[in-house]
């Protein structure tokens, strides 16, 4: 969905209110479960051990006023107002906001790129949520800024491990999101249960939730998702309306430590103690990232109206009601009793403990389903091995689930939870992984309001300096507590950084060895018509990472195999950096050599949230692709052609124009095109649009000789590469190359087209690339 960047009146002009406020109702669920339980565990993770309670409620006062700034100033002011206008054609997340750079400077590292690529419906230079003409000489700084990043390689760098770094952190915020959030769920049992016996039920009870939240994420979350937003709205309403109770119950008065002063006022008094408390403050705002990163699924209208009119409000009532009634009881002897269900009516407390753990479920669904998706967004733009991806939805864009990945966090979320055991470590593991994220997105988003919105650089500064100095002072109080708990996302990330890098330094490596060891076309040429081999029936798909030249593989192969399909395409499967492509601009297909060789290169580009067709209607798609650049290259020889490097002529074509009747004698092609009826005789043939466009006598061979190919079958000709070293390399190559990159790619998956390629249609052809 299209939004304009400017006020919510402006954005409603797209969308009706209907909409918006059933979009609203269903951000609830999604985006809103993990910081909506934020009330559980802030207070005790702040009153751990740094500071104690005394009877001026300074403290306490000081705590709510710092909660309450941090909600108004990060997930209001920053995130509601600024970041979500930052979005790519309607995403969001950390590599949304790197793909924006990516493509309005050249600092991006997928190798494969073309100018082509820059034509796409979706690539927008120049129509960012930003405005386009910021003033005060923004055009100019974006010129500056851009030259700068271009022309030094080491920012460039510097830019991609700042985006993985936090990539990584939200990966960490998965692991330790449903630990604490389940954990203080449940913690409410220590109030019915002596002190000496709740820690031995806490955490079995904890693991058992988790091992079934865990052991459940094949299904999906299609059958139960409506359920998501009733139960964070219960939540909700149930905080708020326990806030408001203590507030006119316990201390009334309590709306005065909104004030600004209180802070300064804690600061002063805490000095040491205080400010390393801010890594349990911190935790209220777990969770905001989360309106950036699901975007996509929803609209930024949406989002903002649930956050303004009722979570953010609902939030404040809640810590409120909290800081009053811990004003009113503090002799306290430990950290045993200040936490959330203390301040619930002990009548209410056994129906509160259901909705908090069934809300702890729901946020902790959230930010798994999270993980999963920016994972493969990762693994899209070669920043991570490829993985299975299942979607559990057909129904529902966006819902996967990754079996490799869903298991290791499952492990690693137990081991959190039984190590840690308390709330404490879990809270100071959980901030770091949270702030590092936000102050990851400042960083980016000052580069965005200089490249793409086209602002002064003096607008981003002060953007980098005001939101960067609140996050910078959270991740020093977080940091300093490294060894208490603040060391298992570091840990976690530096693990997910060094396999995200190595693999994409593998990835690098091997697409540079082929380009240096492409075929020329001129070889081709010098083979003759038959290419010098016999020519067998049937259409040959060479997969290759080139898109353009001839893969090294196809001389290897024809020289130990002097026979081929009378039908050969290159084919390059790659990614590009925006969300979608569109159907109708997804392949880009072109002619090697002369007309008779029948040797075509078909280039089919993905968005980093595309889902890839399955094989039978890729294969379709594909011939049907072809087929149509036949036909339009016979009625426009250069219509929409563009040159690429090699000097091939290349077309943008769709599918929608043209039909095929496949082998089971039903009319198929495109989503847009019906199906006709069963018939009995079995054929191969196309159907063309009706229109005065007709075939010459070449075309029509050339397109009946397409359609006996594909009644022949299809044969997969795939590379099998063994990468090494060269000779002479440094320890940290040889390291990366011979055993990190070698280990990944054999105990990962292949390209998803090799997945389920059946065995008798598939040949490998193995090649030693020594980089």
């Amino acid at each position: 969905m299209d939004l304009e960047s400017g006020s919510f009146r402006n954005q409603a002009k797209k969308e009706s209110w209907l909409t918006v406020l059933t979009l609203a109702y269903q951000s609830l669920g999604v985006v809103y479960g993990d910081l909506s339980t934020s009330p559980l565990y802030v207070y005790k993770s702040t009153f751990a051990e740094d500071i104690q309670h005394s009877e001026s409620n300074e403290e306490i006062f000081g705590v709510l006023s710092f909660v309450f700034w941090t909600l108004t100033l990060v997930p209001l002011i920053k995130y509601v107002f600024i970041v979500l206008r930052a979005d790519d054609n309607g995403e969001g997340g950390t590599f949304a906001l790197y793909s924006l750079l990516c493509r309005h400077a050249r600092v991006g590292f997928l190798p494969n790129g073309q100018v082509a690529d820059e034509e796409l419906s979706t690539y927008k230079k120049d129509d960012c949520g930003g405005g386009s003409d910021g003033g005060g000489g923004g055009g100019g700084a974006a010129i500056r800024v851009k030259a700068i990043l271009e022309k030094h390689k080491v920012l460039q760098q510097v830019l991609l491990i700042l985006a993985l770094i936090g990539t990584c952190m939200v990966i960490g915020d998965g692991v330790l999101t449903p630990a604490i959030s389940v954990f203080s769920a449940v913690s409410g049992l220590e109030l019915s249960m002596s002190k000496e016996h709740h820690k031995y039920v806490e955490v079995p009870v904890a693991c058992l939730i988790l091992v079934c939240l865990f052991a459940l994420q094949h299904y999906g979350t299609h059958r139960v998702g409506f359920l998501f937003a009733p139960v964070v709205v219960i939540w909700l309403l149930c905080i708020s309306s326990i806030g408001v109770y203590n507030i006119f119950h316990w201390n009334p008065s309590v709306y005065q430590a909104l004030s600004p002063y209180y802070m300064y006022k804690f600061l002063k008094k805490t000095r040491r103690e205080g400010w390393m408390s801010l890594g349990g403050i911190l935790l209220c705002i777990t969770g905001s990232e989360a309106m950036f990163a699901d975007l996509g699924h929803f609209s930024q209208l949406s989002i903002k109206v649930a956050f303004t009119s009722f979570v953010y409000p609902s939030l404040i009532l809640a810590y409120m009601g909290q800081a009053a009634y811990l004003s009113r009881h503090h002799v306290i002897e430990s950290n045993y009793h200040i936490g959330f269900y203390v301040s619930v009516p002990e009548h209410l407390r056994w129906p509160v403990l259901a909705i908090a753990i069934l809300a702890a479920v729901v946020g902790s669904q959230s930010i798994i389903t999270g993980t999963f998706s920016i994972i493969k967004q990762c693994s899209a733009l070669g920043c991570f091995p490829k993985v299975k991806i299942v979607h559990t939805s057909s129904k529902i864009h966006g819902q996967i689930y990754i079996p490799e990945i869903n298991w290791l966090l499952m492990v690693l979320c137990l081991a959190v939870t039984i190590g840690f055991r308390d709330t404490k470590r879990m809270g100071n593991a959980s901030g770091l992984a949270v702030i590092t994220v936000m102050l990851v997105t400042t960083c980016l988003m000052s580069l965005v309001i200089v490249l793409c919105w086209r602002r002064s650089v003096a607008l981003a500064l002060l953007f980098i300096l005001f939101f960067g100095s609140i996050e910078a002072l959270y991740f020093s109080a977080s940091l300093i507590k490294f060894l208490e708990g603040a060391w298992v996302p570091i840990a976690l990330s530096l693990a997910f950084l060094l396999v995200m890098y190595v693999w994409h330094y593998g990835t690098l490596k091997k697409y540079e060895f082929d380009v240096h060891n492409k075929v020329s076309i001129n070889w081709l040429l010098s083979l003759g018509p038959s290419l010098g081999i016999v020519r067998v029936r049937g259409i040959g798909l060479i997969h290759t990472e080139l898109v353009s030249g001839i893969p090294a593989i196809f001389s290897h192969f024809v020289t130990n195999l002097p026979a081929f399909h009378q039908v050969l395409v290159f084919l390059c499967i790659k990614s590009v950096p925006v969300p979608y492509v569109h159907a109708s601009e997804r392949f880009l297909i072109g002619r090697i050599g002369p007309k008779e060789y029948r040797l075509y290169r078909c280039i089919v580009r993905y968005g980093y949230h595309d889902v890839h067709a399955d094989d039978t209607e890729f294969e379709k798609d594909l011939v049907c692709s072809i087929a149509e650049f036949i036909r339009s290259e016979n009625s426009e020889p250069n219509g929409g052609a563009v040159d690429d490097a090699e000097g091939e002529r290349m077309a943008v074509v769709g599918t929608t124009s043209m039909r095929v009747l496949s082998e089971d004698d039903e009319e198929v092609g495109t989503s847009e095109t019906p199906k006709a009826k069963k018939k009995n005789k079995k054929k191969v043939r196309f159907v063309l649009p009706e229109g005065p466009t007709k075939l010459d006598s070449g075309a029509r061979a050339e397109m009946e000789e397409l359609m006996e190919a594909r009644e022949a079958g299809l044969a997969f000709i795939l590379g099998h590469s063994h990468m090494r070293a060269k000779s002479g390399s440094g320890l940290v190559k040889r390291l990366a190359i011979d055993y990190g990159y070698d280990f990944l790619r054999k105990n990962c998956r292949g390209p998803d087209y090799a997945v389920s390629v059946p065995h008798a249609s598939t040949l490998e052809v193995g090649m030693i690339y020594h980089v």
